[in-house]
């Protein structure tokens, strides 16, 4: 957060914002689930973008956070330190509950600068997600780049399992490529749900030849996307990535998170990713995407 941030009298009264630096322009709705509308080089997209006043939810946005769990969570029910818990249907029809709850929900707009914004959003227990927190979102603009931190605090009285991440969406254009370094790639079955590893040395290819819709292990932590507008780095502190690259889309998503769909589900969960934090305890999750146009 910048030194300079100033608070906001009345911080959900208003729900859009924007931020220019150089020929950057980000868009912000707070009031629809913490999400990006849009982020232009002038009048061309870096990410899928709307202005902010066309933006009917968080799933048609340039980017949304993913909190306190990142894709499936199977069947919208788990077990946790010897209880039983469930969660809602939030995703159309789909069996499992997805992308946690943070989406779903207006954040608050609790501070900004000329180049920086945080929001905020408290979660009480409720049929989505049965543990109280606090999730802050930092986002800051630069002329050459985006940066974005998640910072969340338990503020349940016991300990909860705990996911971050982003879902950011990129334009799908003629020379669109990515290059990422990887070890292993999640197989899944007809819902969507990881079943086993396979080696993946990586992903070196134009995204017109790509036909991912998996989450990958091993990754460093960096992604190159270029394509005839932009060079694209998109760097994170998480260990995990949801790639996405569906043929009959315009756009194509790379996901940096913390842990592998459905771990709570797995064996392990903490070798998986997911993290338990105990009551007052936070976990901070960053992001930064460099633009370079051509």
């Amino acid at each position: 957060m910048s030194a300079t941030t100033t608070p906001l009298d009345s911080p959900a009264a208003e729900g859009t914002f924007e931020l220019h630096a150089g020929a950057l322009r980000l868009a912000l709705r707070a009031d629809l689930g913490g999400s990006i509308a849009g982020l232009w080089h002038r009048d061309t997209p870096i990410l899928r973008s709307t202005e902010p006043g066309s933006l009917a939810g968080a799933r048609q946005s340039a980017c949304y956070p993913l909190v306190p769990y990142s894709n499936r969570l199977a069947y919208k029910r788990f077990r946790w330190k010897g209880r039983d818990y469930t969660t809602e249907t939030n995703f159309d029809d789909n069996p499992h509950s997805v992308h946690g709850v943070g989406w779903l929900r207006a954040w608050d707009m609790v501070s900004h600068s000329a180049t920086d914004v945080v929001l905020r959003y408290r979660h009480s227990p409720d049929a989505h997600w049965p543990f109280a927190f606090e999730a802050q979102q930092y986002f800051a603009l630069t002329p050459h780049s985006l940066g974005m931190q998640m910072v969340f605090t338990n503020t349940a009285d016991v300990a909860q399992p705990v996911g971050l991440g982003w879902h950011p969406y990129f334009p799908k254009r003629e020379r669109s490529r990515l290059h990422i370094e990887l070890s292993n790639r999640w197989e899944s079955d007809a819902t969507q749900l990881p079943v086993r590893q396979v080696a993946q040395a990586g992903i070196d290819s134009d995204v017109s030849h790509l036909g991912f819709d998996h989450c990958f292990d091993g990754w460093n932590g960096l992604a190159r996307i270029r394509d005839e507008k932009f060079s694209l780095q998109l760097t994170s502190n998480l260990t995990h990535l949801v790639v996405y690259t569906p043929a009959d889309k315009p756009y194509f998503c790379v996901e940096p998170v913390s842990h592998v769909s459905n771990a709570i589900h797995m064996a392990d969960p903490v070798a998986q990713g997911l993290r338990t934090l105990q009551p007052g305890e936070s976990f901070e999750a960053s992001m930064r995407l460099d633009v370079s146009p051509l």
